[in-house]
């Protein structure tokens, strides 16, 4: 279903998105009266007064399989009943308004705390427990996401640097296409932090931003906590152990973790350099991640962006 909304050139404001949400909840019968932006980046998100609703906006036209796949997957684990972002029911989702995919969600009431490494462990376990339904189509991980896009419009960085950067990229590709996993296709969050959870008042943790949602080995899912602990220092050993236990697996044991590794840390760098020219802090961790990417052995004293 499509809406026409206040068109503008002005890009992804917050004065925009606001139109196309107010176009959106009158289309869809939803009071927008004193709705709050609540953040506003890849998608802007909105916080409705009248209703304990999310009215979640994606920045552009591309986005819309991303939506109508987030729409999909939160239906099919309702109906297992895996607490997951749940969309609003008996709306046609997604709407476009002015170009704009807009989705609307049932609101989780934040408990005020964040989600333990165990909680992620937990959550993995009983999401790949999970067995695809039949006519749920998903697409397989994007292990290099917009890896080579990203480097095709580089700029800021030496000639030499992004010549390393398309070499590397080539033979971790090649990596990649011999590594044999350990574990059947199913379904993978995509993107599994803990910032991706949300434990509501009662204590229940949701798994939420679906938009990664795919059908791949869960070892993609294992690596993000695995690799943070491992290599990056950013998570505890008490942190990972709560993960590990709660799962029951450590993927450091796995003859394909190193690879894993090496394509994540990979994909990191060329996203943040997509932003080398906003400061020279920024334009420094890249130029750190660039160096220690050339030799596997040396210390990824990344800071995380």
């Amino acid at each position: 279903m499509a809406v026409d909304a206040a068109r503008s050139e002005e890009g992804f404001t917050s004065a925009g998105a606001t139109r196309v949400m107010v176009a959106a909840c009158r289309a869809a019968g939803l009071d927008d009266r004193g709705a709050e932006l609540i953040r506003l980046g890849e998608n802007a998100l909105f916080r409705l007064v009248s209703v304990p609703v999310i009215v979640r906006i994606a920045r552009s036209v591309e986005y819309l399989s991303a939506a109508r796949k987030e729409v999909a997957v939160s239906r099919w684990l309702a109906g297992e009943g895996f607490p997951a972002a749940r969309v609003v029911e008996d709306l046609e989702q997604p709407l476009m308004v002015d170009g704009h995919p807009v989705t609307f969600w049932h609101l989780i009431v934040d408990a005020g705390r964040a989600a333990t490494y165990g909680e992620l462990g937990a959550v993995l376990r009983d999401l790949h427990a999970l067995a695809l339904p039949d006519g749920l189509e998903l697409p397989r991980y994007s292990a290099f996401g917009l890896s080579d896009l990203r480097l095709e419009r580089a700029a800021g960085i030496s000639d030499d640097d992004l010549q390393f950067l398309r070499k590397r990229g080539q033979e971790l590709k090649e990596r990649l296409a011999e590594l044999r996993f350990g574990s059947p296709l199913g379904p993978v969050h995509g993107d599994a932090h803990t910032d991706n959870l949300m434990v509501d008042k009662s204590g229940v943790v949701h798994l939420i931003d679906l938009e990664n949602f795919c059908v791949d080995h869960p070892e993609w899912d294992l690596e993000v906590a695995a690799h943070e602990y491992h290599r990056l220092g950013w998570v505890t050993e008490e942190q990972y152990a709560g993960f590990v236990g709660a799962y029951g697996r450590d993927l450091r044991e796995w003859p394909g973790f190193a690879t894993l590794c090496a394509i994540q840390e990979f994909k990191m760098t060329t996203w943040l350099m997509q932003n080398v020219s906003e400061g020279e802090d920024v334009a420094q961790e890249v130029g750190r991640r660039i160096a220690s990417l050339r030799d596997d052995a040396a210390p990824r004293n990344w800071l995380p962006y």
